[in-house]
């Protein structure tokens, strides 16, 4: 291996072949991006996270069939005025309805004939106190975002006409004038790609001034700041265009979510794996004088560990395909070749560009060995200054030093603090409500807000019950009309095809979206089923289905819960695996992983604090902690992977205390480096109106800096200390000679 590598070594150093290498990137994703179209020209944001078999599912495909007029994406139109709306109101708004009718939008399915009803009949369907009014509108299920956005445009501009001004531009409750807003899942289906959409751009601009400012700030050299993010720009030209075939020939789906949050990946991982292999270049250069052969044993030396690390981070994204919801298993493929392509750039064009400048990469801070830096003062005429390389090393030596004469107090102290941070974690609460994710200006939380306040929050989103009576005499309006959680009941309708299925529509006196009215799902259903059973049905459990926001959420967190627990398991087995294969030892293998997973609970419970402690965010999505441990369980061993090779490198020439305190203090610099990068680029995700981004964005930073400051420099080296040489169990380690074996380590 280690011939193969210095092989590949000498090819990328090469004076011609590193120039080949750049011009075949050049030209692979010039031609990707001609050919191919870019990922972002392929987002699917109507793509379905629940699969066909789930209830919710089999209910919606129930009610197209029996209830079609019933079916459809429901745009809610909320109208108000605070000083009561006046019958001028009332009559554009019939005004409206009737265009609406005569002119339907693209898409549109139906909309209530406001129109032909007489005044006061359409008065009383306003508020109690008359100073808000709804406009239901029935979109096509087939509908996607742009058609809901592009007729919500005619309808603003229609409304404009009719009323005068445009109500939508009105702030709501702002003093007599009349607002209105779209709510309802239409509405926030285009809030929710409008913001993931508007992210997409400020978001890359924001990665890239991140990264390129803490590069200038920690390496000084601009030359040194541009080459991972040519990298990184690089990977991502090549994966554009390839994610975007493979979504256009139906292999993949991608989303603009997705898509964000590959982009931080790639930047803060890709920038990650380039520091891996500049720092060692640097280090390397420092007693090298050859550039060449400085880069091929760069080379030889971080190339195995950046390839494991890349590797990795692939194996546990990819083990994303294994979950059922959508949004979930929309981001493996994405995501792992994203990466794949960064390790192959990271492994490639970085060492032909490192090559092409050389020491100049680090100007003007560039590295020489002591002889050439006593040649460059002698020419200047300066006196020879004293080599001291441990100066510059001193933190990192501190801390190796620590680590290896008090491995226990270290340990007792990191296990303590992260230990009562992942206790913190038992207190978090969940929710999958979309809405509440959103910024409380959307227009859909707005009008939202108002139908909460002026009529029942359970207008929202309706929960459609569907039964099948067999022909017999079932009371359900009366039945779940005196349930104490439910506002008002549709009168039953009987299905265009079976007219043995009744249904009724539910509405709750509670937020449709919240935990507590999804707890009422199976009591909605035991309540059905009961009634069947005493009419006389068999089989009543068979005969009911609930379909409506209410429920798909329902379905959603019980799918969540199972895809955390196959997923996890799953992850922690590959990476485990990969461990055992590179290390060849069970026990650094099961306290690298061990350590990793503490710091993911306790980056849980810490991010839950700052959260729900300090902003004050009562629950956070229930997707999140998924999210979150594919990425920090998976990147989090980067980092032990970049420090353990070092020391296991180490060990195979010096006693593995020495081993380890040098490990510790070469690789410090630059996972601390890499570390601030990376949580960098996961805090930028905090900075989006998405409060579902802005969470994964906290929860990541928090997990990838106790990473840097605490497991890698602290934890994982004084366990490697407090085991010896069992870390290399059932190996024995790298053998040494004789002598220095022998040779006592002086601590002096």
């Amino acid at each position: 291996m280690e011939h193969l590598l210095e092989r590949l070594g000498r090819w990328f150093a090469g004076s011609k072949t590193k120039w080949i290498t750049v011009a075949v990137w050049i030209v692979l994703v010039g031609a990707l991006s001609a050919i191919w179209p870019g990922v972002n020209e392929k987002e699917d944001n109507n793509a379905a996270n629940l699969e066909a078999s789930m209830p919710s599912v089999q209910a919606q495909q129930l009610a197209e069939q029996e209830f079609p007029s019933d079916s459809g994406i429901p745009a809610l139109l909320v109208w108000q005025r605070n000083t009561g709306l006046t019958e001028q109101d009332f009559g554009s708004l019939q005004q409206l309805a009737a265009w609406l009718t005569d002119h339907p939008l693209t898409g549109q399915e139906g909309v209530p004939p406001f129109h032909q009803m007489p005044l006061p009949v359409l008065q009383k369907l306003a508020s109690e106190d008359g100073t808000a009014f709804v406009l239901p509108l029935f979109f096509s299920k087939e509908a996607d975002t742009d058609t809901l956005e592009a007729g919500m445009k005619q309808i603003r501009e229609r409304s404009a006409e009719i009323f005068g001004a445009d109500p939508f531009a009105v702030s709501i409750g702002d003093g007599e004038d009349l607002s209105a807003r779209v709510s309802g899942p239409a509405g926030i289906s285009i809030d929710a790609v409008g913001l993931f959409s508007s992210a997409d751009v400020s978001l890359l601009i924001a990665t890239v001034l991140l990264v390129l400012v803490l590069l200038l700030l920690i390496y000084r050299s601009p030359i040194l700041a541009m080459i991972p993010l040519i990298g990184v720009g690089f990977a991502y030209g090549a994966a554009s265009p390839i994610l975007g075939k493979m979504a256009d020939m139906g292999w993949i789906t991608v989303d603009s979510q997705g898509i964000s949050i590959m982009t931080v990946l790639l930047f803060g991982a890709g920038t990650d794996y380039c520091l891996f292999m500049i720092s060692r270049f640097r280090q390397v250069l420092g007693v090298e004088r050859d550039k060449t052969k400085a880069l091929v044993r760069t080379f030889k030396d971080s190339a195995g560990a950046v390839a494991m690390s890349g590797f990795t981070v692939v194996i546990a994204l990819l083990a994303l395909l294994f979950a059922k919801y959508g949004a979930v298993h929309r981001f493996a493929v994405p995501f792992s070749l994203s990466i794949l392509i960064m390790g192959a750039a990271s492994l490639t064009l970085v060492p032909a560009l490192l090559a092409i400048f050389g020491r100049g990469s680090f100007y003007p801070f560039v590295p020489r060995t002591p002889e050439m830096i006593a040649e460059r003062a002698r020419k200047k005429g300066k006196p020879v200054p004293a080599n001291s390389p441990a100066a510059a090393k001193q933190q990192g030596g501190l801390i190796g030093r620590a680590v290896t004469r008090r491995p226990w107090l270290i340990i007792a102290i990191t296990a303590i603090f992260l230990g009562a941070c992942a206790l913190n974690a038992t207190r978090i609460e969940y929710t999958v409500d979309l809405l509440s994710t959103f910024p409380e200006s959307s227009p859909s939380r707005e009008g939202f807000a108002v139908i909460g306040d002026k009529f029942t929050p359970g207008e929202l989103a309706p929960i459609k019950l569907m039964v099948n009576t067999e022909g017999k005499d079932v009371p359900l309006k009366e039945t779940f009309s005196a349930l104490a959680y439910v506002s008002k009941v549709s009168e039953a309708a009987e299905g265009s095809g079976n007219p043995d299925i009744k249904a009724i529509d539910i509405e709750l006196n509670l937020n449709p979206y919240s935990n507590e009215a999804m707890a009422l799902l199976p009591e909605l259903r035991e309540t059905a089923e009961r009634i069947l059973r005493t009419a006389g049905i068999t089989a009543p459990e068979e005969q009911v289905w609930i379909s409506g926001q209410t429920a798909t959420q329902y379905d959603t967190e019980l799918t969540n819960q199972r895809d955390t627990a196959l997923i996890i398991p799953i992850v922690i087995g590959l990476i485990a695996l990969l461990l055992l294969l590179y290390l060849r030892s069970v026990v650094a293998m099961l306290y690298l992983v061990l350590t990793v997973v503490l710091s993911y609970f306790s980056a849980l419970g810490l991010g839950w604090f700052v959260i729900h402690d300090l902003m004050g965010t009562a629950a956070i999505q229930g997707l999140i902690p998924l999210y979150a441990f594919a990425f920090l369980v998976a990147l989090g061993e980067d980092y032990n992977i970049f420090m353990i090779s070092s020391i296991w490198r180490k060990s195979r020439t010096m006693p593995l205390k020495q081993a380890i305190r040098d490990g510790v203090t070469e690789t410090g610099g630059v996972i601390t480096s890499a570390g601030l990068i990376l949580a960098g680029t996961f805090a930028v995700l905090a900075t989006l109106p998405i409060q579902a981004l802005v969470q994964f964005g906290i929860i990541s930073a928090i997990g990838i800096l106790l990473d840097t400051f605490i497991v890698r420099p602290f934890l994982v080296p004084s366990i490697t200390m407090v085991l010896g040489r069992i870390s290399f169990w059932p190996g024995r380690g790298p053998k040494r000679k004789r002598a220095e074996q022998a040779e006592p380590y002086s601590t002096s």
